[in-house]
């Protein structure tokens, strides 16, 4: 595994970078599958890509799909589907069968095997498990990833390339990618900004006691690169 730390001034300076990264992408052959992430850094990336990228990326090449989604109508404001089409989809020339959304409207058990299957068809396959070319990931102040939450350690050896998960506090549903998926991308890519994660952070880049704990330190992608986009904030306290 490749792991890299690039730290930026601030969450502008890091999305347009990104966002530059996929324009490099795209100038390779072949077809890339990637896994986007909901928040409001990857919104400001999405920004970038549809205000600055539109017209320099063929879009034609670039399958998206979705590393979790709340149990919810595609229209609802906590749909992470909603927040990239409102952002970016919605304002480039993407052929609709390149878009994978998560169906968060429909049963949850159902919807982790639907998905599941759906990313198997489409994906290259890596030591048996669906293979993203890049996977877009974010991390809570508490560690998790994904939807994949400290008190659910289990989905990170999920034998299923999909399941469904609880938000620790409100109990709601979300489907989400499991560990071993998030293990087989050809590259991850953390987006970590603002000072509320720096102590997690430092944590897990320093490998403290305990780290492990951390859903987000167990994402280590066993044949492909692991790279930590920063802004200064959340880097403060990195050694």
């Amino acid at each position: 595994m490749l792991e890299r730390i690039l730290v930026f001034k601030d969450t502008k300076a890091l999305c347009e970078a990104m966002a530059a990264d996929f324009w490099g992408m795209s100038l390779t052959q072949g077809v890339k599958h990637i896994a986007l992430s909901g928040g409001s850094t990857p919104m400001m990336l999405f920004e970038v890509l549809a205000n600055e990228f539109n017209d320099k990326i063929d879009w034609s090449k670039f399958h998206f799909w979705w590393g979790d989604e709340r149990c919810v109508p595609p229209d609802n404001d906590e749909s992470n589907y909603k927040l990239a089409k409102e952002y970016l989809l919605d304002h480039i020339d993407i052929p609709k069968k390149n878009i994978h959304r998560i169906h968060g409207e429909a049963i949850p058990e159902k919807e982790a095997q639907r998905y599941g299957q759906e990313m198997f068809r489409h994906l290259p396959p890596l030591d048996g498990w669906p293979s993203f070319n890049l996977l877009l990931l974010g991390m809570g102040e508490d560690g998790h990833t994904a939807s994949i939450f400290p008190n659910q350690m289990d989905l990170l050896n999920s034998k299923d390339f999909c399941a469904v998960a609880n938000h620790p506090v409100t109990g709601q549903k979300r489907v989400t990618i499991t560990g071993q998926v998030l293990n087989h991308a050809r590259a991850v890519y953390f987006m970590i900004t603002g000072a509320s994660k720096a102590e997690t952070l430092m944590k897990i880049i320093s490998q403290n006691t305990g780290y492990m704990s951390y859903p987000a330190a167990r994402v280590h992608a066993v044949n492909g690169s692991l790279n930590w986009w920063l802004d200064e904030d959340a880097a403060s306290m990195i050694q």
